[in-house]
């Protein structure tokens, strides 16, 4: 079914020390998203990019005397996911679908608060990562490892209250798929969380359809799902430009049978795309086949 899909670029790389991820809207847009999209039916607008302050990078930046520091460009992260709050929640109310475009996974806090302000919506998290941390459990007092935590009610209060007071989304509503690197703290608190969560274990053994459609069945009685695809979920044989890759991921063929599933689910109304870093990235591979993923996620099919 041809979509109407606004493109919305967040080039932010706030959330993490390395730098990179800021180029990941710029190499999509490159690799050819707008017109691939368009030749399968859909109609495409570009709104551009979200404004990003110019980020002053100082190694020291961020540490206190015990070398974290809770509130790591907090505010910057704030200001910006509020805008893509603006932005996405009026895609949302002229009835297109949003693609965001990051950056760092922390614009989640921003895409997913956007896109249930005004439905119940399902959220599928596909991750090598759990980014469930708060402030008082992150090793590295990173944003992006966050983002999560602050969608169901913890953590920074300036991000649990981005778009509006209090959580986005409730744990029964999350899915998450593909995670193999968790804290310690991440999986205590994942087990007490109500969250759904299919680790690479539960891949390798059930197989990536039977956990597609198990993630789909959890959002039964919902009309939407927000899915949101950070690259290093891949294999970094697949995908090496990626700030924090792992060993081990989704391949090739099971990303792409993922994708498949929920689109034929026809309840995939939303999506981000984040943590490219071309500067990693060997002859834009990892862009080129996050594109290829978007154009499946969007009803690209073999036959």
């Amino acid at each position: 079914m041809a979509k109407k899909i606004s493109i919305i670029g967040v080039p932010m790389d706030f959330g993490q020390l390395l730098r990179g991820v800021d180029m990941g809207p710029a190499a999509v847009r490159y690799t050819g998203l707008i017109p691939r999209l368009r030749s399968l039916g859909h109609e495409v607008v570009d709104t551009g990019d979200i404004r990003i302050p110019i980020r002053d990078f100082d190694a020291s930046i961020g540490k206190d005397d015990e070398g974290i520091d809770e509130d790591k460009y907090l505010k910057e992260i704030t200001l910006i996911c509020e805008s893509i709050y603006k932005v996405g929640k009026a895609v949302v109310k002229k009835g297109h679908f949003p693609l965001f475009i990051g950056g760092d996974h922390s614009i989640a806090v921003g895409t997913v608060a956007a896109v249930t302000n005004d439905e119940p919506t399902g959220l599928i998290w596909i991750d090598a990562h759990g980014d469930f941390n708060t402030p008082k459990t992150s090793p590295s007092g990173n944003i992006h490892g966050m983002p999560l935590a602050a969608l169901i009610g913890e953590g920074h209060a300036s991000l649990v209250n981005v778009g509006r007071p209090g959580a986005k989304i409730h744990p029964d509503n999350v899915v998450m798929i593909g995670q193999r690197d968790l804290d310690a703290s991440e999986k205590e608190r994942f087990k007490k969380s109500g969250v759904t969560v299919f680790t690479m274990r539960d891949i390798d053994e059930q197989g990536i359809s039977s956990v597609a459609n198990k993630a789909l069945m959890k959002f039964v009685h919902l009309k939407r799902i927000h899915l949101t695809v950070d690259m290093d979920a891949l294999d970094p044989v697949e995908a090496p430009g990626v700030g924090t890759p792992v060993p081990g991921g989704i391949s090739y063929r099971e990303a792409h049978l993922l994708m498949e599933i929920l689109a034929d689910s026809g309840k995939i109304t939303s999506m981000d795309l984040v943590e490219i870093n071309p500067i990693l990235d060997v002859a834009n591979k990892t862009a080129e086949l996050a594109v290829e993923l978007t154009l499946s996620a969007l009803g690209k099919s073999i036959l």
